[in-house]
């Protein structure tokens, strides 16, 4: 599988895994998961592509369940999901990647999840560079985790180790 087929068929589950599944005739299931058989299907892939897509994505999107016949994304959907990640303890500093132009709402509202269940954050500044990237130069915030835990804000890590907590208030938020 080619470079361009490995990210093609990686946007696809994106789309279908977080936002759309009902587009290609899968269900999730409420914690995420679908059965990787009609997901075959309806993508008209092969089991090995799926396995290649999986196994290199950088950002580790997707997770096969324990049996490896479900497969579901670890985080960012847009659609009702409840992930059942456990409550856990954050390092004391986060980083957040976006762009300049969302800055003045970011300070003025904090960051917010928009579309998406949680707001994600990222362990190091190299990742969160990564994140902010995709939409232009990044600007990385520094998120202060342990004042935000300490004050009652739970925090869960994804299965890819991307931080997950539901707002983050402007007053935790610093430039880099």
């Amino acid at each position: 599988m080619n470079e361009k087929d490995t990210i093609r068929v990686s946007k696809r589950l994106a789309r279908h895994l977080r936002h759309a599944p009902e587009e290609i005739g899968i269900q999730l299931t409420a914690d995420g998961w679908t059965e990787v058989d009609p997901l075959l299907a309806a993508l008209g892939i092969s089991r090995e592509q799926l396995d290649h897509v999986v196994a290199t994505n950088d950002k580790r999107r997707y997770a096969f369940d324990d049996t490896g016949t479900r497969i579901r994304a670890s985080q960012g959907h847009s659609v009702p999901v409840e992930l059942n990640l456990p409550a856990a303890t954050p390092p004391d500093t986060l980083y957040h990647g976006t762009v300049a132009r969302f800055l003045d709402a970011i300070m003025a509202e904090g960051l917010r999840p928009m579309s998406r269940h949680d707001v994600h954050l990222s362990p190091d500044v190299a990742t969160a560079i990564r994140v902010g990237s995709r939409r232009g130069k990044a600007v990385v915030l520094a998120v202060d985790a342990k004042a935000l835990h300490a004050d009652g804000h739970v925090f869960r890590l994804s299965a890819n180790g991307v931080w997950l907590t539901a707002h983050v208030p402007a007053r935790y938020l610093s430039s880099t």
